[in-house]
């Protein structure tokens, strides 16, 4: 083998799915005996054969890919317990292996994935796929860019035809249940254990989230998750604003923006313009507003 036939010979061998018991394949994808592929570049010492040898990586691979998974999704996990979380993990990650450098990608297929497969979230399916919106949603928030934001005096003189863009950082999300309450309680829980970790056994750290009750009843629920000062916040929203967010982040001018976000509403006209005004006191507080984003043009500059 020259290096790069080693390098992908030794990938495909390391990045195949563990069996059930978390032991190496004994075939490969292709129906070669493992034991054969791995003594074609791995020696044998003393105490170890060849297979034996590469067992260790593809284990320690896989560990790392479930560990990652668990650290990103703790809300899931407990929502649907450790036993069915590890076989959807292991699902998930069949169907959606890594392909990036970065872990950070590991779970950016899963909420299109449990959606056709809600089966592996069991009886909680649909609370599962909103908890998966907001975990996901998190680590977007976190992630995603931030431009220089409009003022509120700014935004005061935009013309009716104006458009402007939302942070790409912030995530709308539109739930069945009021899953940010209960995420923000797990991953709360989840970062006190961490911390906690070195003076307490694994089985104590990893049966605690995975014992929590819960209980949780349908509530429609609006929610922006977005970031400031290095922090992940939630803000509740009402359907109205929701819905006015969410055509200012699709290209909609303000005035198609507010009457998407106004229809079908009950609230008096008086009332209306109040509302509009905090909401844009508000986002401009949070620096949420931002030029229309487009990349050819030079307007926007990141922050930072």
């Amino acid at each position: 083998m020259n290096l790069e036939q080693l390098q992908r010979a030794m990938a495909a061998a390391v990045m195949q799915p563990l069996t059930a018991d978390e032991e190496m394949q004994p075939h490969n994808a292709a129906g070669l005996a493992m034991k054969d592929v791995a003594s074609e570049f791995i020696r044998p010492n003393d105490r170890l054969t060849a297979f034996e040898r590469l067992e260790i990586y593809n284990r320690q691979y896989w560990f790392r890919l479930q560990s990652t998974f668990a650290e990103d999704f703790p809300a899931l996990r407990a929502v649907i317990g450790e036993e069915r979380f590890d076989a959807l993990a292991n699902a998930y990650l069949q169907a959606h292996p890594s392909r990036s450098f970065s872990l950070r990608n590991l779970g950016s297929k899963l909420l299109e994935w449990l959606s056709d497969n809600p089966h592996w979230a069991g009886r909680r399916a649909e609370l599962a796929i909103d908890v998966v919106r907001v975990e996901w949603a998190c680590v977007e928030a976190f992630d995603n860019a931030e431009y220089q934001p409009l003022t509120l005096s700014e935004i005061a003189v935009l013309g009716l035809d104006s458009t402007v863009s939302l942070q790409p950082h912030i995530q709308l999300l539109e739930l069945k249940y009021p899953a940010d309450s209960l995420v923000l309680e797990l991953h709360q829980r989840q970062r006190r254990e961490s911390r906690e970790a070195g003076a307490r056994s694994d089985s104590d750290v990893n049966g605690s989230s995975s014992n929590t009750r819960i209980r949780l009843r349908k509530k429609a629920t609006w929610l922006a998750i977005h970031r400031a000062d290095l922090s992940v916040y939630y803000k509740n929203l009402s359907r109205p604003e929701y819905i006015t967010l969410a055509a200012l982040r699709d290209g909609r001018s303000l005035p198609e923006a507010l009457e998407a976000g106004f229809t079908g509403s009950r609230m008096p006209a008086t009332n209306r313009v109040l509302a509009v005004r905090e909401w844009f006191t508000y986002w401009a507080e949070l620096g949420w507003i931002c030029q229309p984003l487009v990349a050819e043009s030079g307007i926007n500059s990141k922050v930072g």
